[in-house]
């Protein structure tokens, strides 16, 4: 399954200001929220409700993208936010807000520069993850040769 990266981008727009409310409220059941939202776009990036706003309001108004890219770097990146927001929610819940602002602002520094810049972290972590631990395919053994007298 492929994506358009635009929508990836709104999704981390309207986390971003998600998260900018749990840090200015120290909302445990906003960072709970929105740590749902990302278990639900990890399981499915097409199904994730941001993407479900993107696809009814603003797709029919865009032209098709003109690139696509794979829904397994974005589920590994909602699946990195699930655990920042995940923790930051245990932290506020728990009566640590150093905790629970020390992760949301992980989860935001993620979101803000994928919603800007089109830089996604956890993308870009998920890729090089893969070819850290992706072995090559093994060459062909070619038989030694006769020693030539």
């Amino acid at each position: 399954m492929e994506l358009d990266p635009r929508g990836q981008r709104f999704a981390a727009a309207i986390t971003s200001a998600v998260i900018i409310a749990v840090l200015v409220t120290g909302s445990a059941w906003l960072a709970l929220a929105q740590a749902v939202v990302f278990a639900l776009t990890a399981l499915s990036p097409r199904r994730g409700p941001y993407a479900l706003i993107f696809r009814t309001l603003i797709l029919p108004r865009i032209a098709p993208p003109a690139e696509r890219e794979p829904a397994a770097p974005v589920r590994f990146a909602q699946t990195v936010g699930l655990a920042f927001l995940s923790v930051a929610s245990i932290g506020y819940f728990a009566g640590d807000p150093a905790v629970g602002m020390t992760f949301a602002g992980l989860g935001l520094v993620a979101a803000f520069l994928n919603a800007a810049f089109g830089l996604c972290l956890g993308c870009e972590a998920y890729l090089a993850i893969r070819r850290l631990t992706t072995r090559p395919a093994p060459r062909p053994q070619v038989p030694p040769r006769p020693p030539t007298v």
